[in-house]
């Protein structure tokens, strides 16, 4: 009877010690790197993926099949000269914008109503609607955002990018027009296609692979 007591508990404790273990595995970003700091609103950040095992999808973007127009399937190409970007890639150009390279501008494209439900650390919203004037925008707001946030200059009526910024956008993912919008609208304005990056994936790719999110900085 003891003995028969005594295997029990032992196989109990196996079993949760089993459970903790698998619990506590660590979820890395890359083999080589568990997490990276960057700067968000003034302060520090730790990108990480959520060390939870057995987490799941927020529900925020667990739709599969949301109407197409508008939410249709993007390409993996956008346009010629623009470069797609993985997470990875984001992740190195939020580290060097955070370690002071001001020729880096992260930018999320979606409306303040979907950023307010958690932005990538480092990014800063400029809303589609803001550069498109078949939504309002007029060409003196346009013409600020060109200067004053992307380092364009505006000479007799032209534009000189030659000091402009790398831009890397983003939306909610690859059934999302907004990114897509702000960078064909820049093309438009003669924005150099090389100086533009665009993460397809979105916040969907990023929230399902469990890495941090943060409101939007003031």
């Amino acid at each position: 009877m003891y003995s028969k007591l005594l295997k029990t508990l032992m196989l109990t404790s196996s079993l949760v010690w089993a459970g903790s273990a698998m619990a506590a595995k660590p979820v890395g970003i890359t083999p080589n790197m568990m997490d990276a700091t960057v700067s968000h609103g003034g302060k520090s950040v730790k990108i990480m993926r959520d060390q939870n095992n057995k987490a799941v999808v927020n529900p925020a973007f667990a739709k599969t099949s949301r109407p197409c127009p508008p939410f249709c399937i993007q390409p993996i190409v956008l346009a010629p000269g623009v470069e797609t970007l993985g997470e990875n890639e984001i992740i190195d150009y939020l580290v060097r914008l955070s370690k002071g390279d001001k020729s880096i501008l992260v930018v999320d494209s979606r409306t303040p109503d979907w950023v307010q439900k958690g932005t990538i650390p480092g990014a800063v919203n400029i809303p589609w609607t803001a550069l498109n004037p078949a939504k309002g925008a007029d060409p003196i707001s346009i013409g600020e955002i060109m200067e004053d946030r992307f380092g364009a200059k505006s000479l007799e009526g032209l534009w000189d990018y030659s000091d402009a910024k790398t831009l890397v956008m983003f939306c909610n993912g690859m059934w999302c027009g907004q990114s897509p919008n702000n960078i064909k609208n820049l093309l438009k304005f003669g924005y150099p296609a090389h100086k533009i990056k665009w993460y397809r994936g979105g916040m969907q790719n990023w929230s399902n692979l469990g890495l941090t999110t943060a409101k939007p900085a003031s």
